[in-house]
């Protein structure tokens, strides 16, 4: 399964749950998360996919890294 297919079995298992989910696909801050996830009364849900041999870059662990501090919850799945 490539890491599209897997992002996209993770975007609907999280809109069966409620969860309103935007891809990032063009942002304005380099090395941003993958998803934004959204649930009312929650706060967001910020999610970065890779695959199996994926790993990330010293960009997106500085931005993961930012939105912690900040309090956001972070998840970065790895596809098996």
């Amino acid at each position: 399964m490539s890491e599209a297919k897997f992002q996209s079995k993770v975007i609907k298992c999280l809109e069966k749950k409620g969860w309103t989910v935007i891809r990032n696909i063009v942002v304005n801050k380099s090395g941003w998360t993958d998803l934004t996830a959204y649930k009312s009364h929650l706060p967001p849900l910020f999610i970065e996919i890779k695959d199996t041999k994926g790993r990330l870059s010293e960009l997106q662990k500085y931005r993961i890294k930012e939105l912690r501090n900040k309090n956001f919850k972070v998840l970065v799945l790895w596809k098996k």
